[in-house]
């Protein structure tokens, strides 16, 4: 009688699942529902958006306090930023895909005017010149350049992609000239950072709409040549470049905030100094607050504070990959795959020139860097994410089982609608 018990209780315990076959399935579950992309990307916005002010108070509050007086005065600058780019962000998740199509060709045109103006009146910086001032007001139309490149090209390849006419040959025009003259534009601000993000999303756009391999192969030999001539025509590149492959070297020239930022992150250890207890931003590290908070975030909150924020880039990408995968609609897709290229990609570039393994290329973190020129276009991609999102399969279902979101009972309070 005790075999048989035994042996019964042996079947049991092989028939139950293990326990991580059991989260393994809840995880599945999890994913599969109709309104995960919408979470995913409203949950990872809005914390690196918190983190990013969080940071950016931190980073910046020394050399403000040095230079204005005033240690919130960049804090302040980017939460009015962020006050403008929310309802920006709401109200493009509410706009249906015809509203951005609509958009495409204007913010392309307004585009290219804006990089015009700033190659004729914009101010040159840091061996760039991407910026035009008025007044206090600071604006670089390279970045929303981004926004409507993705726009633009989306709805172009998938107006071809409706008529049946996508083949190679199509493809140069018109999208290829208007590429380049983004990108030439861009370049002769000397703005190589840029140039790259807008290539990223470009080659996303094309490996979308299933162009071949052999185009591929000659756009990215075109791009190596372009790149290395940008190098080797600035001598401010090649000392980047010489201060990427040998930042301890010349610590005190061309690798200096490379080992500036590599001491921060290496000081954090697993859990950081704490936060505000930065060492590097006391006149250590150059433009802590914008194209290396994510060595002062090492820093201040230690490998565990950047591993949280690898995986929240991470679920934001999942999230734009899978709202791509699951739209039968060719302008969502490309629209989809190209925001989320071009957020990861800014992303890998940035991390990578602070880690050390890609060269310092001067673009900010997504949502987490000061600057208010690069947030605005980042957060309205990111409302019509959540737009494309809202229209899934089984989405407009679960949210009108949902009932109307805090936002909407608000207007409905104020006597609007939304």
């Amino acid at each position: 009688m005790t075999a048989t018990t035994e042996a019964d209780e042996q079947q049991t315990r092989t028939a139950r699942p293990s326990w991580a076959a059991t989260q393994l399935g809840a995880l599945r579950e999890l994913l599969s529902r109709p309104l995960t992309s919408y979470y995913l990307i409203l949950g990872c916005s809005a914390l690196l958006l918190a983190l990013g002010l969080m940071m950016v108070l931190s980073a910046s509050s020394i050399e403000a306090l040095q230079m204005m007086g005033d240690p919130f005065y960049w804090f302040l600058k980017q939460s009015l930023s962020v006050g403008l780019g929310l309802p920006l962000m709401y109200v493009c998740s509410k706009l249906p895909q015809r509203y951005f199509r609509l958009a495409g060709y204007p913010l392309m045109a307004l585009s290219i005017i804006g990089l015009v103006m700033t190659i004729f009146i914009g101010s040159s910086e840091l061996g760039a010149q991407r910026w035009i001032y008025i007044g206090s007001l600071t604006i670089q139309p390279s970045e929303p350049a981004k926004l409507a490149m993705v726009i633009w090209g989306a709805d172009l390849l998938a107006r071809r992609a409706r008529n049946g006419m996508i083949e190679w040959r199509h493809l140069l025009v018109p999208l290829m000239p208007g590429v380049a003259i983004l990108a030439v534009l861009v370049m002769l601000g000397r703005d190589l950072g840029t140039t790259i993000v807008l290539m990223i999303i470009f080659l996303a756009l094309l490996w979308v709409v299933g162009a071949p391999v052999r185009l591929f192969a000659g756009i990215l030999s075109l791009l190596a040549m372009a790149t290395v001539f940008m190098i080797i025509s600035e001598g401010y590149r090649s000392d980047r470049i010489e201060g990427w492959l040998n930042p301890w070297g010349n610590a005190q020239g061309s690798g200096y905030q490379a080992a500036q930022g590599q001491i921060a992150m290496g000081s954090g250890g697993w859990f950081g100094l704490g936060l505000g207890s930065s060492r590097q931003k006391w006149d250590w590290l150059p433009h802590g607050e914008s194209d290396f908070i994510f060595a002062i975030l090492g820093e201040e909150l230690g490998l565990m504070g950047t591993l949280t924020v690898l995986a929240l880039f991470g679920l934001l990408c999942y999230a734009g990959l899978r709202i791509a995968s699951r739209t039968k609609d060719p302008f969502v897709r490309l629209t989809a795959a190209a925001c989320t290229a071009w957020i990861g990609g800014q992303a890998i570039v940035n991390i990578g020139a602070v880690i050390g393994a890609l060269p310092i290329t001067g673009i900010p973190l997504p949502l987490v860097s000061y600057g208010g020129s690069a947030l605005l276009p980042t957060l309205a991609a990111l409302g019509m994410l959540l737009s494309f999102a809202k229209r899934e399969p089984g989405a407009a279902e679960a949210l009108a089982a949902r009932g109307p979101g805090p936002a909407a009972r608000a207007l409905s309070w104020l006597g609007l609608k939304t």
